[in-house]
């Protein structure tokens, strides 16, 4: 948690307040550090070989730097870098923007598409526009889940956005 955005907008506070996250300054090895510039997309396959998954929680117009300087410095040499593959944010900020997702809806995503739905559902109780993200990306939450490979959720990932070129 890198503290940059606003405190009270702030999802993964929210989250390590109500004990749903914790905030870490190690990430163990069997982490998945979700990483925007990773080849790889996570899968229901993770699932298998991760014990968590870790959000770095910084903004979004400082976010090149951040990862830069401390991602693959610190943080991504120690756990599994995987990417989301494309969402449609819900937070009140960002509606409706392709990967501009709020750290609680990138972890919810995580969740999800790893076969932990309840889990999603839970981090995501804890804001008013959650249900929301859950709505938004129903079906494309359900295409994800159901993907084995990363492979298949870059086939999902094209066949719901064409327009869009894809690391």
């Amino acid at each position: 948690m890198f503290r940059q955005d606003d405190p009270f907008k702030c999802t993964a506070a929210k989250l390590v307040k109500f004990r749903l996250a914790q905030r870490v300054t190690l990430v163990p090895r069997d982490c998945i550090v979700l990483d925007p510039f990773s080849n790889i997309p996570i899968s229901k396959k993770d699932s298998t070989v991760a014990s968590s998954v870790c959000a770095i929680d910084c903004s979004w117009e400082r976010a090149n730097q951040v990862l830069e300087e401390y991602l693959y410095e610190r943080v991504a040499k120690y756990g599994i870098g995987r990417r989301l593959p494309a969402m449609l944010a819900a937070n009140p900020v960002n509606y409706s923007k392709i990967g501009k997702l709020s750290s609680a809806e990138a972890l919810a995503g995580s969740f999800y598409i790893m076969g932990d739905k309840e889990k999603a559902r839970e981090l995501m109780d804890k804001f008013k526009w959650g249900h929301t993200f859950l709505d938004l990306n129903v079906n494309l939450l359900q295409d994800y889940s159901h993907a084995e490979t990363g492979d298949q959720i870059l086939q999902v990932e094209q066949e719901y956005f064409p327009e869009i070129q894809f690391i």
